[in-house]
Order: structure tokens, then C-alpha cells, then sequence
């Protein structure tokens, strides 16, 4: 669960590392769409980092919450932390997969599939929950 948390963490400032950096994701929008201004360039970058940011937020603590339940020994851990990543990995999967009016997707490749690193570990921890115990 602390790989998932991790990996949403990381997720959650590339596309940060990227708007100092590389510019991926305004070179994106702006071969989308290349009648736009730079301004409106930065406008829709800047939109995408309080998207990207609240969903970073909101899977930060759903890892932390899920591995407290977990811990903790929770009846309900294992539904819960289920529903969790079916709900972050439908995120992600949007990210990746939604096109945007130009008919490309939103996000950059490269920023849509980080964004599906998180899931990869919640679908171990959610296996891995599941699994059935060996008796001792």
C-alpha cells in the first residue's frame, strides 16, 4: 500500500516536474488546438494541474485511509480498499484514455499512463487482500 501511495505521489507531480521542464502537456494542447493563444495554452495547463492535483489529493488519502483500515484490521477494509481502486483506476483509465474536442486525448501519453502507475499497485494490494490465508 506505501508503493501505491508513493507512485500517487509521484504521479501527482509529473505533470509539475513537466510544466518546469519538458512542457509536454502544453506542446499537447497546443498541436490540439493550434489556434489558441499562449495565455489560453497556460490556462487549460494550469486547469489541468488543480484537476490532476485534486485527484492526486483524493488518492493520497484513500492509500493512507485504506492502509489504516488494513492495519487496523477492519471487517470492511477489504470492500473499501476494493472500491478504492476500482475508483482510482477509473480515473487513471480517463486520463489515458479521453478525448478532448481536437480528437487527441487530454493528457499527454506520457502523463496519462503515469497516472495508471498508482493502480498497478492497488491492484496487487486488492489481490494480495483477497487472496485466501494459508492456515498456520
Amino acid at each position: 500500500m506505501y508503493t501505491g501511495l508513493v507512485l500517487t505521489v509521484i504521479a501527482t507531480a509529473a505533470p509539475y516536474a513537466d510544466r518546469a521542464t519538458t512542457h509536454l502537456l502544453a506542446d499537447h494542447i497546443r498541436d490540439g488546438y493550434p489556434t489558441y493563444s499562449q495565455a489560453r495554452v497556460d490556462s487549460a495547463v494550469s486547469t489541468y494541474l488543480v484537476l490532476l492535483s485534486v485527484i492526486g489529493a483524493l488518492g493520497v488519502l484513500a492509500w493512507i485511509g485504506a492502509a489504516w483500515s488494513v492495519g487496523a484490521g477492519r471487517r470492511w477494509a477489504r470492500p473499501a480498499a476494493t472500491a478504492l481502486f476500482a475508483l482510482g483506476a477509473g480515473a487513471g483509465l480517463t486520463g489515458l484514455l479521453t478525448t478532448d474536442t481536437s480528437g487527441a486525448t487530454g493528457l499527454p501519453p506520457a502523463l496519462g499512463w503515469a497516472g495508471m502507475a498508482p493502480s498497478l499497485a492497488g491492484a496487487l494490494a486488492v489481490a494480495l487482500l483477497w487472496r485466501k490465508q494459508r492456515p498456520a
